[in-house]
């Protein structure tokens, strides 16, 4: 697992939990090797400034050079969370999925979309 952070938010890279796999396989097919990211923005005035789309290109560029083997990165997000799925799509990563999930923070619905970029 990776992890980056500064005042203004963070990123995570991490390799999938059997858990997490079995999840997201029953939405598409997830490529052995396939790495995720989670991200927040931890300053409210930087949100809508671009920075999410650029911490999220940071983080897919950083997983190219440091896992080789990793064809691709999945990244599910709360259907409900407009700025964040924007935000992978202003990045470059592509709706291939949507469907339920366990949600990270209880306080979301289970209604998912599942963003993919895969290795250049």
């Amino acid at each position: 697992m990776a992890y980056r952070s500064t005042s203004a938010g963070c990123v995570i890279s991490s390799t999938s939990t059997p858990e997490y796999l079995a999840e997201v396989a029953a939405l598409t097919e997830v490529p052995s090797g396939a790495m995720t990211i989670d991200y927040l923005i931890g300053e409210p005035q930087l949100v809508g400034h671009g920075l999410g789309p650029r911490m999220i290109r940071s983080a897919v560029r950083a997983i190219w050079d440091e896992r080789p083997d990793a064809p691709g990165v999945l990244v599910p997000v709360s259907a409900a969370n407009r700025a964040s799925w924007r935000a992978l799509e202003k990045a470059g990563l592509l709706r291939v999925a949507e469907g339920e999930m366990e949600p990270d923070n209880p306080v979301d619905d289970r209604a998912h979309y599942l963003y993919r970029i895969d290795r250049p």
